[in-house]
C-alpha cells in the first residue's frame, strides 16, 4: 500500500508540474519522510520510470503531455484564424453598406443552380480547411452543396462545437460528412484511463505483485 501511495503521488505531480522529478525532488513531492516511505518512492521510480540525465521519465506520462501541447496548439491556430475570419466579415459588410446597388437582374428559378466553386466559404470557416474539405468530398463522389452544409451546422450545433472544427474532423479521418454522436462516442472511448488501473495494469508478474504486498 506504500507504493501505491507513492506512485500516485508521483504521478500526480508530474501531470501537475508537466516536469519529471530527480530523486531528491521525488522524496520531496511525495512527502517522503520515514525509511518505509523513501524506499517505497525509490521501488517505483525502478520499477515504472527511466533515469535519463538524472532525472525519472515516463514515457506515456510524456506522450500524453506532448499531445496536450499539441492539441493546444491547434486550439490557439483555429480561435486566430476565426477572430481574422470574423474581422474580415466585419470589413466586407461595412463596405457592401455604402457601395451603391449593382446593376445587374437577380437570380431566378430558371437560372443553372451554382457550382462547388461558386459556393462561398462558410463564415466561421477558414478558407483553407473550407478548400481541403471540398477536395475531400470531390474525391469522394459527394459534391459540396448547400444543403450539405446546412446538415453540417445543424450537426456541430447538437455537438457543442464549431462548423471549423467539424470540417476539420472530416479532413484528419477521410469523412464525407458528420454526425453528432460519432463525437460524443470518440470521446467517451478516449478518456483518460483510470489511474488505478494503469497502476495494476503496470504490474506484469506474481513477484513484482508480492512485493506490493499481495
Amino acid at each position: 500500500m506504500t507504493e501505491h501511495g507513492a506512485y500516485t503521488l508521483l504521478l500526480d505531480a508530474c501531470y501537475d508540474r508537466e516536469d519529471f522529478p530527480t530523486l531528491e525532488q521525488a522524496m520531496d513531492w511525495c512527502w517522503a519522510r520515514t525509511e518505509e516511505e523513501q524506499n517505497a518512492v525509490k521501488f517505483v521510480l525502478s520499477k515504472f520510470f527511466t533515469l535519463i540525465d538524472n532525472k525519472y521519465i515516463q514515457n506515456r506520462i510524456q506522450e500524453e503531455v506532448n499531445e496536450y501541447h499539441a492539441k493546444a496548439q491547434v486550439n490557439k491556430r483555429i480561435a486566430i484564424e476565426r477572430e481574422q475570419k470574423r474581422k474580415e466579415n466585419s470589413t466586407i459588410r461595412a463596405q457592401v453598406v455604402n457601395e451603391p446597388t449593382p446593376n445587374h437582374k437577380p437570380r431566378t428559378i430558371n437560372q443553372e443552380p451554382r457550382t462547388n466553386k461558386e459556393l462561398c466559404t462558410p463564415e466561421g470557416v477558414s478558407t483553407s480547411v473550407f478548400e481541403d474539405f471540398v477536395k475531400l468530398r470531390k474525391g469522394l463522389k459527394a459534391p459540396v452543396t448547400e444543403t450539405a452544409l446546412k446538415g453540417l451546422e445543424r450537426e456541430a450545433r447538437k455537438a457543442g462545437i464549431s462548423l471549423q472544427e467539424v470540417l476539420e474532423l472530416c479532413c484528419q479521418n477521410g469523412w464525407r460528412g458528420f454526425k453528432a454522436e460519432w463525437l460524443q462516442n470518440n470521446r467517451n472511448a478516449t478518456q483518460k484511463p483510470d489511474k488505478m488501473k494503469n497502476f495494476w495494469d503496470q504490474i506484469n508478474d506474481v513477484a513484482d505483485f508480492k512485493k506490493l504486498g499481495g
